[in-house]
């Protein structure tokens, strides 16, 4: 893992042109004609739940959906890079990565429809539910991580977090105590230039991952709207963690084209330009371009895709909509991963109340 580098790393040009670098094209070599093609689908596939689920939202079906729009490479290129057993504990965005983990589109939104504690079985996919709480995820990941070295697994785990998330105290507890204790956990933060209406400047008057380097964790940009650098950085990262050489820490520099949620409006503090610009570097389309250079581009692979996605949204709509309302004592189910006392009293009383009040 290179201790720093002074520009993103890019494979992969907004046109769609490959860009050779010496040290991260070989870590791709692999990549092939099927391989490209997953991604790009995957990364359809991303888009088209955001858009739905942010449909839903709107239409009331949903009380919030953090959308995803525009870092769907972010996303898809780091999930393509991790191993069926590495551990992923992401923010309140990564439905892509969830994608890729095999989470089901029909549990994409139990949470956010305010039905459950959670979306999925974390367990059953190596990946945590939503944190809303921000930046709590580097902590959860460094123990994990640590403890996962202890017990000599070699697995490596990722946290994902946004720009903003680097300004908690959170993380960078997670970054001294990863970098004191060599936890081979992976920092992967999507630079999407807003923390809400802050802009990325007043959060870190340095780029991101220089800041890692503070903290003895060698730290890399990339080109977070190229799906083949990111591919590539992840995957070297992850392998410096198996190895048993620490943490690491990736910039990936991006752009979120909707709003922070849905409870946001982001034309009251950035430019039509600022959004033109990010959308001439989207990343579908990039790849999209690649795979029409490279003449892996077919009306017949447009059409499954266009399939897949539609499928996909088809059925997170319809279990979004057929979702049960839990019953009220449900919420004290799952606050303690074995039965407590404390909580068992509580639930009979609230349901003594409930009861009480004729409900």
């Amino acid at each position: 893992m290179p201790e720093k580098n002074t520009y993103p790393v890019q494979l992969l040009q907004p046109d769609g042109r490959r860009v050779w670098d010496r040290v991260h094209t070989p870590l791709i070599a692999d990549v092939d004609a099927d391989r490209l093609r997953a991604m790009y689908s995957d990364m359809v596939v991303a888009r088209r739940i955001d858009t739905e689920a942010t449909a839903l939202q709107r239409q009331g079906q949903l009380g919030l959906w953090p959308p995803l729009l525009g870092q769907e490479a972010a996303q898809i290129g780091s999930a393509h890079a991790l191993h069926a057993d590495d551990y992923v504990f992401c923010s309140y965005r990564e439905a892509g990565v969830a994608h890729c983990r095999g989470v089901p589109p029909e549990d994409l939104t139990r949470l956010w429809r305010g039905v459950a504690h959670s979306c999925w079985d974390a367990d059953a996919v190596k990946m945590t539910n939503p944190a809303i709480v921000v930046g709590a995820q580097g902590l959860h990941a460094t123990g994990y991580a640590y403890a996962a070295h202890l017990e000599g697994a070699e697995i490596a785990t990722i946290a994902y977090f946004g720009d903003g998330a680097t300004s908690q105290g959170d993380i960078a507890e997670a970054l001294g105590f990863a970098a004191s204790w060599s936890a081979p956990v992976v920092f992967f933060c999507q630079n999407n230039q807003w923390a809400i209406s802050a802009p990325v400047r007043v959060q870190s008057a340095t780029p991101i991952a220089r800041r890692a380097l503070g903290y003895g964790i060698p730290g890399v940009q990339v080109d977070g709207n190229d799906v083949l650098a990111v591919l590539a950085v992840t995957r070297q990262a992850l392998q410096h963690a198996r190895a048993g050489a620490g943490p690491s820490f990736i910039e990936a520099i991006t752009y979120r084209m909707g709003p922070h949620t849905t409870a946001d409006d982001p034309t009251r503090y950035r430019t039509d330009a600022e959004l033109e610009l990010w959308r001439g570097r989207d990343p579908i389309d990039r790849l999209r371009r690649l795979l029409e250079r490279e003449r892996l581009w077919d009306s017949a692979f447009e059409h499954d895709v266009d399939e897949r996605a539609a499928a996909v949204a088809a059925r997170l709509r319809a279990a979004t909509l057929t979702m049960p309302d839990p019953q009220p004592t449900e919420l004290f189910d799952h606050v303690y991963a074995t039965p407590h006392r404390l909580i068992a009293e509580e639930s009979r009383e609230y349901a003594a109340y409930l009861e009480g009040a004729g409900r």
